[in-house]
């Protein structure tokens, strides 16, 4: 069977930094026993949801508010709504305090994350609480739905040149290593992608991506600005043919298999050697 189109490249990452690399548990998989405490893995810990729907969303001024003034009673923090010039709705908390909740009302998207949730259990629950209200206030249901993803984002701080903190953590030991040994090469852009099926027929589907946002004038002139590594997973899912996605269910689901992934595969052979050639290059 030929796989259902792949996960678009998105850029989640929202905020600033917050806290020091610190241990960093592996091993085993996530949901059996404790919960890793991903705010240990790297500066600044995000939990994201992104629905796209087929038909597009209500835009009118009543739907819209009912539906904000709702999300901000139950997160109380979510004070300030605003409209882009560009007509996305959004209703967010205080940036700058480092951990805040956020949501976006596209035509045919509804986003929403936390940036630097308490735990895992709180990043989760806002998702949760939009997903089994959706339906009565804009409508969304299963039938509508063209994809959910689920991402879990990690940014590491590193003022320098991020591209080759990135190679030199995943290149180091493989083939193409030879290239960075290269007089008087310097690594300008490095931000591996790959995308993977995560099903047999390929409707549900992972994507893993490194952004260093570097460029060949900060490695040219030595002036790197304060922008931080990302590695964001996603788990996309599409509705296979026949199915009615039940939203709650399938945010779970990818969640469970989000963290399993994130636990066994990419925290430890991405995430910790990222931190570790951070480490040794301060």
């Amino acid at each position: 069977m030929a796989c259902r189109g792949d996960i678009s490249s998105r850029s989640p990452y929202n905020g600033v930094s917050r806290t020091q690399v610190g241990p960093i548990p592996v091993g085993g998989r996530a949901g059996r026993g404790r919960t890793m405490d991903y705010n240990t893995v790297a500066d600044d810990f995000f939990l994201n949801l992104d629905l796209q729907t087929t038909l597009a969303l209500p835009d009118s001024r009543e739907t819209i508010l009912q539906f904000c003034e709702a999300v901000q009673r139950e997160f109380q923090g979510m004070t300030s709504f605003y409209q882009r010039d560009s007509g996305e709705y959004v209703l967010e908390g205080d940036r700058d305090s480092g951990t805040y909740s956020w949501m976006e009302l596209q035509s045919h998207r509804l986003s929403a994350g936390y940036f630097n949730p308490p735990d895992l259990a709180v990043g989760r629950a806002l998702h949760v609480w939009l997903l089994e209200r959706v339906v009565y206030f804009l409508g969304i249901g299963g039938l509508d739905v063209e994809s959910i993803d689920v991402l879990f984002g990690f940014n590491l701080d590193y003022r320098g040149n991020r591209s080759d903190i990135i190679a030199q953590a995943l290149l180091e030991g493989g083939p193409l290593s030879a290239l960075l040994d290269e007089h008087p090469a310097k690594t300008i852009e490095f931000e591996p992608t790959i995308v993977m099926s995560l099903t047999e027929d390929c409707y549900t589907q992972g994507r893993l991506s490194v952004e260093s946002r570097c460029s060949s004038y900060q490695v040219r002139t030595g002036n790197y600005d304060s922008e931080p590594i990302s590695v964001y997973f996603t788990v996309r899912r599409y509705p296979s043919p026949g199915e009615v996605l039940n939203l709650q269910e399938s945010f779970n689901s990818q969640c469970e298999t989000a963290e399993d992934l994130l636990t066994r595969i990419v925290i430890p052979q991405v995430i910790v050697p990222v931190a570790a050639a951070i480490a040794a290059a301060q």
